[in-house]
């Protein structure tokens, strides 16, 4: 769920649905008096978050020289400890900025050039292709051209793997791609982990050593988290609406599985407060100055992480929304170059299990602010966006909550009637072709793994991704050879299970794909192609 695009369309960030909740919420600081109101923004985002069931949020607003933080909410669902100034958030795919980032301080210290081919500064690097492993630029790992499909290797990371960062960059060689090599546009996060390899490589500390001091102790992000799974006390608890077969309708919770580890943390491990975000904002509308005296990185540097590299695919969004369909989107390094209303922005989404955030500066108006969220209701993040854009662009605005509820209503509808239609009626029951021992046994697929299928105490079918601690099931028999998992790890997405035979009736394959149609394109099943090892004795 690490990801960037803004379009709703592409982006497939997991939907939300309307329920009512009690909120907590009080605004940190003054707004500038230049443009934007604190009574007129908290009313428009208690609207919101009541709209969409939202349990928190921080928005952080720069104006010029000015500065200012908005908390709304509570850090958790049944506790009253409201979120503050320096609450933190995970941010998701808006550490991909920071790693960007790092990577041009190192380009400004001399030591890479954004055209160096990859392999020539991380030996052992690989992909599929032989094109793609010798020509790969540090260029072409930060703007989604690589061939890779959408999300293509996120189960080597997501929610959890127990691989080193090195092993995954390792693993990549074995990801079979989509397209050619830049042909064009698929968002992945694999390659923004080898960016992080690279920053290890040339700089000789690790990537959260190398941001924390050449980015995050200048600017004085104090709060700031390189590790997702640090837990400092003033923290957000994460939510979903998950108590349904489709994620983003039902209650919101608080959620049992959220991502873990180190793997992925240059991909989108940042935890960062609103007070935090103030620093960062203006550093981007800055182009890298920190003080009259210091930089952060150079103005080539900044003018090359806005510069746009890879065409984004647009989505058409419906008529009440289209005010917010940009004319023009692009991928740069780190971020989005896109319009909005006939006004170029610079932006970015983010999300993992259980919070989302946005991005957006205002290049024009020297402007720029933050959004971050402790559940997945990017109904709530997308109008409490575009009210933000409209306003600092003194726009006249439509109805935005309305239009983004109807929005996810019926995408999440059309969910759960897909869900409800009942299969053909091709002998549904019929099945399996074999006995169940004889499904059991340890299936290899070359990027992620093993995954080991066996029998509990009951007898029945059980499945276990070896390389994802904690992720195991049963499998339930669905027709023919296909079955269907129920995963223990809470908030998991379920996903079939289908078996290939040989001629000679034995398994040649196994195959997944996600029950739910709007799944997070992060439980990337559908490119797993797993072959029998070894029969379980």
């Amino acid at each position: 769920m690490i990801r960037g695009s803004r379009n709703v369309g592409a982006s497939r960030i997991t939907r939300s649905a309307c329920a009512a909740v009690l909120l907590s919420w009080c605004a940190l600081a003054s707004a500038s008096p230049a443009i934007i109101s604190t009574p007129e923004l908290d009313a428009y985002a208690h609207k919101a978050m009541q709209t969409f069931d939202t349990p928190g949020m921080a928005v952080t607003v720069v104006e010029g020289d000015t500065v200012t933080t908005h908390a709304y909410g509570v850090r958790k669902l049944q506790d009253a400890a409201p979120i503050d100034a320096h609450t933190i958030f995970p941010i998701g795919s808006n550490t991909k900025a920071f790693t960007s980032a790092a990577l041009a301080i190192l380009v400004d210290q001399g030591k890479l050039r954004w055209d160096d081919r990859v392999v020539d500064k991380l030996p052992g690097f690989r992909m599929y292709d032989a094109y793609a492993s010798s020509e790969m630029t540090v260029t072409d790992l930060l703007v989604h051209r690589s061939g890779l499909g959408l999300g293509e290797g996120d189960l080597m990371m997501f929610p959890t793997s127990n691989r080193s960062r090195a092993e995954l960059v390792h693993d990549i060689r074995y990801l079979k791609p989509a397209r050619s090599f830049r042909a064009g546009y698929d968002y992945d996060n694999v390659l923004y982990i080898v960016a992080g390899a690279l920053v290890e490589a040339v700089s000789g500390q690790s990537w959260e050593d190398f941001v924390q001091q050449q980015i995050l102790d200048p600017l004085q992000m104090r709060d700031t988290q390189t590790s997702i799974d640090a837990a400092p006390a003033d923290k957000v608890s994460l939510h979903a609406k998950n108590t349904t077969a489709v994620r983003g309708v039902g209650k919101q919770a608080v959620l049992a599985t959220v991502m873990t580890g180190k793997v992925f943390a240059p991909a989108g491990a940042l935890q960062v407060s609103a007070t935090d975000m103030g620093p960062w904002l203006r550093l981007q509308l800055d182009s890298g100055q920190l003080d009259k005296s210091r930089r952060i990185f150079s103005d080539a540097a900044a003018k090359m992480l806005w510069t746009p590299q890879t065409l984004v695919p647009i989505s058409t969004l419906p008529k009440p929304l289209a005010l917010a369909q940009p004319q023009f989107e692009a991928y740069a390094l780190g971020f989005e170059v896109q319009d909005y209303r006939g006004h170029k922005i610079i932006t970015h989404l983010g999300g993992v299990l259980g919070g989302v955030s946005a991005v957006v500066i205002i290049p024009e108006t020297h402007a720029a602010f933050a959004i971050m969220l402790n559940s997945e209701d990017v109904g709530t993040l997308f109008a409490v966006r575009e009210h933000l854009l409209d306003t600092l662009l003194g726009l006249p605005s439509p109805d935005w909550i309305a239009g983004y509820k109807d929005l996810f209503d019926g995408i999440n509808a059309g969910a759960v009637a897909a869900l409800k239609t009942p299969a053909k009626a091709t002998s549904g029951e019929r099945g399996p072709s074999l006995p169940l021992t004889s499904y059991i046994g340890v299936y290899r697929d070359p990027w992620y793994g093993t995954a080991t299928l066996a029998r509990d105490g009951k007898g029945a079918l059980t499945i276990s991704f070896d390389r994802s601690p904690g992720m195991h099931g049963t499998l339930e028999h669905v027709r023919f050879d296909t079955f269907r998992t129920h995963w223990a790890m809470p908030d998991v997405e379920d996903a079939y299970v289908t078996f290939a035979l040989a001629p000679d009736g034995s398994i040649d394959q196994m195959t997944m794909k996600a029950i739910s149609p709007i799944a997070d394109f992060s439980w990337d099943y559908q490119d797993l192609r797993f072959t029998p090892v070894r029969a379980v004795k």
